[in-house]
């Protein structure tokens, strides 16, 4: 168990013990940090004196009062239990983990000076002092601060010139306790961030394309930038242009951003060049491809219209066949004759509605 107190308030601590009934206690005191064989009363050391107080409830519970401590008063507490019985003694383990706190404002950063867009952890003493959780006022060059109270913690994220100042802190109900305070100081400029590089056009790169590559970063004062290719230097400049591109140019590409507060590297970038010749044969490829796919198409149109017709094209010919006939004949003749016959005179004109009656055929043997 861990407590935390502020520097001159007064703590309590408390503990239970167990023992064999066939043993009588003689004596029961808190000590701290014993050590083999050795355990101090603190009620009896002069360090102590005064400031302690033992004393136990109906319940059993047995317990410590600390007034005034101070940063010598840390350490772990037991209580320690004598019989009447040597070598039976007891510590009451685990202990209680003491710890004192002034209230002292820390800052958690490598130096209090710090860039614009960094942040900073302040921290306010160095342990909670109390269980429950106390309220933490923040104030700066004076003034509450706009997170004025709530944890021991205050970071100030992507940090503005604005923010430098002295910061101290207070807990409350503790306001008589005497906080120091840090001084922040927030440097103009920043050293470059996000850091990235882009392809233009993308996608499908061929031989003989212009290509751009831009490297984008956030800094301040600007960034001077470097292009490398493969790990060596190949350009200068925010944006990297390279016109009739051949495949000598496929590779990996990052770019460097540095100004005078550090310098930062890109992820690489691949960059593929295709070669001309092998995008020349994959159209030709694919115009032999779809010629065959054509021609297999038109084939087989073919090949089921002729057999879906065969039976239509017989009955053409058989219906067909008596106008063959008729045409053998002289149109003129064959009118005259039937006029001969029948001893009646026919015209050619109704030729076609006696073709359409049922033909008259007679004996000419007579």
């Amino acid at each position: 168990m861990k407590k935390c107190a502020l520097k001159g308030s007064t703590i309590h601590l408390s503990s239970t013990y167990k023992h064999p009934s066939y043993l009588t206690v003689t004596e029961k005191f808190w000590t701290v940090n014993p050590s083999k064989g050795n355990s101090i009363n603190l009620m009896n050391h002069s360090d102590y004196r005064g400031r302690v107080q033992f004393f136990q409830n109906k319940e059993g519970m047995f317990f410590l009062s600390l007034s005034n401590v101070t940063h010598e008063d840390e350490g772990i507490y037991y209580l320690r239990i004598l019989t009447d019985v040597e070598k039976q003694s007891y510590l009451g383990f685990p202990g209680i983990v003491l710890n004192v706190t002034d209230a002292e404002l820390e800052v958690k950063t490598e130096s209090d000076v710090v860039m614009e867009g960094d942040w900073i952890l302040l921290v306010c003493g160095s342990c909670i002092p109390s269980m429950t959780v106390p309220t933490y006022i923040w104030r700066k060059d004076g003034h509450l601060h706009k997170q004025n109270q709530g944890d021991n913690i205050l970071v100030l994220e992507s940090v503005e010139l604005q923010d430098g100042g002295r910061y101290s802190c207070t807990i409350s109900g503790h306001e008589r306790l005497k906080s120091t305070s840090a001084e922040v100081t927030v440097r103009p400029g920043y050293p470059p961030k996000n850091i990235s590089v882009s392809i233009s056009p993308s996608g499908e790169i061929v031989e003989g394309d212009s290509v751009t590559l831009s490297c984008n970063s956030d800094a301040k004062p600007a960034a001077e930038i470097n292009w490398f290719k493969e790990g060596k230097p190949v350009e200068s400049g925010r944006i990297y242009s390279i016109s009739n591109i051949c495949s000598c140019h496929s590779g990996e590409y990052k770019c460097r951003s540095r100004n005078k507060h550090g310098e930062r590297e890109s992820d690489a970038v691949k960059l593929n060049v295709i070669s001309s010749s092998v995008v020349a044969v994959g159209i030709s490829a694919a115009v032999v491809l779809m010629s065959v796919i054509l021609m297999v198409f038109i084939g087989k149109r073919v090949t089921s219209s002729e057999e879906q017709n065969p039976r239509g094209s017989r009955h053409s010919k058989t219906l067909e066949a008596p106008e063959d006939t008729y045409m053998t004949l002289d149109p003129q003749s064959r009118c005259s004759e039937y006029d001969t016959l029948d001893n009646m005179k026919r015209s050619c004109e109704n030729t076609d509605d006696l073709e359409a009656q049922d033909p008259t055929y007679y004996n000419t043997d007579k």
